[in-house]
C-alpha cells in the first residue's frame, strides 16, 4: 500500500474516532474537565499515541501513517501491541485484520483519552488495570463494533481497500533470518522515533543501540516493530 493511501485511511480513523467515539463522549469528558476538546491527526511517522495539554485542556491523537501501512501485512502487524490484545484479549474475534487492526487503534488510543479524563493515568503506569477495564468496556458495549463499521464503511465510499481477511502469522523463525547485526532501523518509542543499529538478533526482539543524543541507550525491540533503513 502506498503511503497516500494509508494517509487517506488515518484521516477516516480521525473522523471515525471523532464521530463515533467521542461525540457520545464528549458530554462525560467536559463533566470532569470544562471546556475540553478532541484534535485527531494523521503522523508522518510510526508513533501513534494520545497526549493531554493541561493548559489548553486538549486531548491529541494521532495515527501514524507508517503504522498505517505496518497493519496491513502480517509479518509487520504482529509485533504491535494491538495485535496482542486482539489475540489476548479476543476483542473482535481474536482475529487480526486489516480492518479489526485499525479499528482496534481507535479505540485504544480513545481509551487512553477516557482514562485521562478519569484520572486513571499515572507515570510509569500507562496501560494498568484501570486502561483495560475501560477498553473492555468500549468492546463489551458496542463501541469498539460501531468503529469498526464505521471504518469499513468510510472506507468503501471512498474506495479505499481495508480487508476483514484474517492474517495468517509468520514463522518467528523466517522473521529472524531478514535481519543481521549491525543493520540501521527505526522504531518507535512512545511519541519518538528511535534511529539505531542492531547489536544482536535474539529469538523474539534485536537488540538495538540507538544513534544521535540517545546513542548510549540500548533497546530489546520486537522484530515485527523495526524498519530497515537506507
Amino acid at each position: 500500500m502506498i503511503s497516500a493511501q494509508a494517509r487517506q485511511l488515518g484521516q477516516l480513523m480521525c473522523d471515525t474516532t471523532y464521530d463515533v467515539l467521542w461525540r457520545p463522549a464528549a458530554g462525560w469528558v467536559r463533566d470532569r474537565s470544562p471546556g475540553s476538546s478532541l484534535v485527531c491527526r494523521v503522523g508522518s511517522g510510526q508513533a501513534t499515541y494520545h497526549r493531554f495539554d493541561p493548559q489548553h485542556k486538549q486531548h491529541l491523537i494521532t495515527y501514524g501513517v507508517r503504522m498505517v501501512e505496518a497493519k496491513y501485512r502480517p509479518t509487520t502487524a504482529q509485533g504491535w501491541l494491538s495485535s496482542r490484545e486482539i489475540r489476548e484479549r479476543a476483542y473482535f474475534g481474536g482475529q487480526l485484520s486489516p480492518l479489526n487492526l485499525l479499528a482496534h487503534t481507535c479505540c485504544h488510543e480513545f481509551a487512553h483519552l477516557l482514562q485521562q479524563s478519569a484520572g486513571q493515568r499515572f507515570r510509569g503506569s500507562v496501560h494498568n488495570r484501570h486502561f483495560y477495564g475501560i477498553l473492555d468496556e468500549l468492546h463489551e458495549s458496542g463501541g469498539a463494533e460501531a468503529t469498526r463499521q464505521a471504518l469499513a464503511d468510510r472506507a468503501a465510499e471512498t474506495g479505499l481497500a481495508l480487508s476483514d481477511a484474517a492474517f495468517e502469522l509468520p514463522d518467528p523463525v523466517v522473521e529472524r533470518s531478514h535481519w543481521e547485526v549491525g543493520e540501521a532501523v527505526a522504531f518507535s518509542s512512545g511519541a519518538r522515533e528511535v534511529h539505531g543499529s542492531i547489536l544482536r538478533v535474539n529469538r523474539k526482539t534485536c537488540t538495538v543501540k540507538a544513534t544521535g543524543r540517545t546513542r548510549t541507550v540500548r533497546y530489546r525491540v520486537p522484530i515485527q516493530m523495526l524498519r530497515k533503513l537506507n
